[in-house]
């Protein structure tokens, strides 16, 4: 199963992708890994990742990756294991701050995930609820992360919306009876 969990800041999300690949865990015996993309780039980010770290079981492996997310997907995906990518929306800021092309890495990802063996949990954030912000960079990024969110959620078979810790399950879509 590939799943999108998507929420605001501190909505739960990596809660729920965990409580899920603890689950996931306890009933196959698999390996989970935490792909993570965030950078060390001041205290508040430090403590940000800390606090991930800590509440998150220490037998679960770690792949860090700030740019190369298709191919660490592609790597470290088996049969047997479930991969937590948290989060997205930091993987796309720093490719934007890179010299690298967000497109090609953007299809590379979709590409990538219809060939992985594995389960895997995408976290990112949804931004494109607030008020349109000014900058140019930023402006762009609230639409790439819009759409990033879009094109991965045509791709996988469940989305759930995390709100106040709790999730909203989008899809698949349920009949109205």
């Amino acid at each position: 199963m590939k799943q999108l969990i998507i929420g605001g800041a501190r909505s739960g999300k990596s809660r729920l992708a965990q409580e899920y690949a603890i689950g996931w865990q306890a009933r196959t015996r698999g390996e989970v890994i935490v792909v993570a993309t965030a950078e060390v780039t001041d205290g508040a980010m430090a403590k940000r990742i800390a606090h991930h770290q800590n509440h998150r079981p220490r037998d679960w492996k770690l792949a860090e990756t700030c740019l190369d997310l298709a191919q660490t997907l592609i790597e470290e995906s088996r049969s047997d294991n479930l991969i937590l990518v948290d989060c997205l929306t930091l993987w796309l800021s720093n490719v934007q701050l890179s010299e690298r092309s967000w497109k090609q890495e953007k299809q590379a990802l979709l590409e990538a995930l219809t060939d992985l063996p594995g389960e895997v949990i995408f976290i990112s954030n949804e931004v494109g609820q607030g008020v349109v912000p000014l900058g140019e960079l930023s402006r762009e990024f609230v639409d790439e992360s819009g759409w990033l969110n879009q094109s991965l959620a045509k791709q996988v078979d469940k989305v759930t919306m995390a709100i106040a810790g709790l999730p909203l399950v989008i899809k698949p879509v349920e009949e109205l009876r």
